[in-house]
């Protein structure tokens, strides 16, 4: 099945660690890119290849069932990784104190949610930004982080909202930059607690929980109303390789190489 059957459409939504699956990154890399293309976005910093290799990052695939052909993905990355959090990327040149914010968090386990896309196949189905937000904050729980950063365009703000996130108006313009154009507004969020989402809407707060009681055995048969069968698989392999006491440690070491006195720019 390398090809959507739009009819009775059957695809699996699974949850991996970059670096165990070379070849699904790939795939993953070529729809994105191919969809921020068409909308004439180039340079987007979750959107570099770093990530691939970053022992810190974390992805969830829409696939079909042969793993031939990837529909949409999104991925979690963990502070103190390789590279910096995509958000302290995007925004240190605008404001250098997004660093000082990120290792506030990162102390206790932080990431971000990020890299998130569609393919145009899967348009109209519901496997849309609400249920890909909600499965990347569902498996967090496994990576034992206790928070979560996400720099938002527009159509995402309302589905973290209903995830719990709350604005981070400290930085930027009140929470808010120009990104990844001048054309585009990007708004800074956070999650503060991905155990227990306080703030969540019920709706979501349920699916999220429904999602971490049922990693590996759980189908949905119907959204929006269109017959759709999802396969979970959402139990991250190799966990047992993964140390996030070890991520705190190099977060830190990054952020006290980050940390100079800068003068925090006015925004107009």
């Amino acid at each position: 099945m390398n090809s959507l059957n739009k009819e009775k459409p059957e695809v699996r939504i699974r949850a991996f660690r970059a670096i165990d699956e070379p070849e699904t990154c790939e795939l993953f890399i070529q729809g994105h890119t191919f969809v921020l293309t068409s909308i004439g976005v180039t340079k987007v910093t979750s959107s570099k290849n770093g990530w691939a290799t970053n022992p810190a990052a974390f992805v969830i695939i829409v696939e079909s069932l042969d793993g031939k052909k990837v529909y949409g993905g999104a991925r979690v990355h963990v502070s103190g990784g390789t590279e910096p959090l995509p958000i302290e990327q995007a925004t240190r040149a605008l404001d250098p104190s997004i660093h000082e914010l990120v290792w506030k968090y990162a102390q206790h386990g932080t990431g971000e949610i990020c890299g998130l896309w569609n393919s145009q196949e899967l348009a109209g189905y519901g496997i849309g930004t609400p249920l890909l937000i909600r499965t990347l904050i569902a498996i967090s729980s496994q990576i034992g982080i206790r928070s979560l950063f996400a720099l938002c365009a527009p159509y995402t703000l309302k589905p973290v909202i209903n995830c719990g996130m709350v604005l981070i108006d400290s930085i930027g313009n009140k929470g808010t930059f120009y990104y990844p154009k001048l054309d585009l507004i990007a708004t800074a969020m956070i999650l503060n607690d991905v155990s227990t989402l306080s703030k969540a809407v019920e709706e979501d707060k349920s699916a999220i929980f429904q999602m971490r009681e049922n990693t590996n055995n759980l189908k949905i048969y119907e959204l929006k109303n269109k017959e759709i069968t999802i396969d979970f698989e959402l139990q991250i392999p190799n966990l047992d390789k993964w140390d996030l006491s070890q991520a705190i440690v190099l977060a830190e070491k990054e952020f006290l190489e980050n940390k100079t006195v800068v003068k925090k720019p006015t925004f107009y």
